[in-house]
């Protein structure tokens, strides 16, 4: 029985090449052997031995690579007369005027790749616009830029507040008092505000609800540039929810509220344990260190009077700490 393909017409597999070798150097190999390699037959690398036709001599590698190489730059030749085919075809079409503009039009969602190519892609718009600019940064290794990123931001951020724009950007609270980040704000002038939530969503940035960037990869070397007007409108009602619910950090910073001695945070926290999320999940979800997020679970025990982690998740339930908003 005469084998089959285990891969491409025009590919030579491993087993086709080591009886080819054999036949080269021995001047021949049966034709049953051949049977169970048929790409040797197809690139045409065996011909019959009219002596015995139970056997096949090989062909020359050299005139079997001339006779490969010219069926490649036949292919080539056709594809190349077809295109011309297709321009003659089209070339009367191109020329009609019709109002078409979606044809036109870019691409709605394209992928960004490398930390050039989004950043030259984020200044190209936020330079664009005198409109708004919505951000949600949250706590990643990447939040800390080289200066000189650092300060191409905040050139490019002055710019765009300069011919009248507006910033807001949400970030966790854990990042309430960095230094960093507040430094950048007073180093701005003009209409920009900054709010903390506990947890927030991954980063995203809209520019004048006309174009959202949101990351595509992990670390954040992928990016997605968002043109569809109801995947960003939907992107910027997010924003808008989670702004009303964000406590203001800059211009004015109001001070974390906290009910029965219990803070906002250890109120985060404790929704977190009540859904049984590891002291590691829970911050990073919140953006905190990991020691941070025992010494508010400690903290939260100490007030509720638990003693194991078991009884701090019954204590929280009956506590109704979660049921209140300050």
């Amino acid at each position: 029985m005469t084998g089959t393909h285990p891969h491409g017409a025009e590919e030579l597999c491993e087993a086709g090449l080591h009886l080819y070798t054999r036949a080269l150097r021995e001047g021949w190999v049966s034709a049953a052997d051949a049977d169970k390699v048929p790409c040797l037959a197809d690139l045409g690398l065996l011909q019959p031995d009219l002596g015995d036709l139970r056997r096949l001599r090989p062909v020359t590698p050299a005139f079997a690579l001339h006779r490969l190489l010219r069926a490649v730059e036949d292919r080539i030749a056709d594809e190349r007369r077809r295109e011309e085919r297709l321009a003659a075809m089209f070339e009367s079409l191109v020329a009609i005027d019709g109002p078409h503009p979606a044809a036109a039009a870019a691409p709605e969602i394209g992928v960004l790749s490398g930390l050039d190519r989004i950043g030259q892609a984020l200044h190209r718009a936020v330079t664009d616009t005198s409109g708004e600019v919505l951000t949600i940064q949250p706590v990643t290794n990447h939040t800390h830029s080289p200066a000189g990123l650092h300060a191409e931001a905040l050139a490019r951020d002055q710019a765009l507040l300069d011919r009248g724009g507006r910033i807001r950007v949400i970030y966790q609270h854990t990042l309430r008092h960095a230094p960093s980040i507040l430094a950048r704000y007073e180093r701005l002038h003009g209409d920009v505000e900054a709010r903390t939530l506990d947890e927030v969503t991954q980063r995203l940035i809209v520019v004048e609800r006309e174009v959202a960037f949101i990351p595509a990869s992990k670390d954040r070397t992928l990016a997605l540039e968002i043109r569809q007007p109801a995947i960003v409108d939907f992107l910027a009602t997010a924003f808008d929810r989670l702004w009303r619910l964000a406590t203001p950090m800059y211009p004015r910073a109001v001070q974390q509220p906290s009910l029965d001695g219990i803070t906002s945070r250890q109120r985060a926290i404790a929704a977190f344990l009540v859904e049984g999320h590891t002291d590691a999940v829970i911050a990073d979800r919140l953006g905190m260190n990991i020691r941070t997020a025992r010494v508010h679970i400690a903290k939260l025990a100490a007030t509720l009077g638990s003693e194991s982690r078991a009884q701090l998740g019954y204590l929280i339930g009956r506590s109704g700490i979660l049921d209140r908003e300050a």
